[in-house]
């Protein structure tokens, strides 16, 4: 598990911890935890450059690229999967 801060594009920020569980993928933030739903199945490059994943609650880097893809993670601390 590992923490992730950050802000939406409209400046709303957020702080939740990634959770690695399918169920609940992220606690701390209903709007975070909704965009990781809605994005559930869809195909993510876990960095810039690729490879590809699938989103997947379960899936730590998954999440954690979504994150970076749709909103501005400002810091991220504990074991991150890199």
């Amino acid at each position: 598990m590992f923490t992730v801060t950050g802000a939406f594009d409209d400046g709303a920020t957020y702080t939740v911890q990634v959770t690695g569980r399918a169920d609940r993928p992220v606690i701390g933030s209903h709007r975070a935890a909704a965009l990781v739903e809605l994005h559930q199945g869809k195909p993510i490059a876990l960095s810039p450059t690729g490879p590809m994943s699938t989103v997947a609650g379960g899936d730590e880097a998954s999440v954690l690229a979504l994150l970076r893809e749709y909103t501005h993670v400002l810091e991220d601390s504990g074991a991150v999967p890199r």
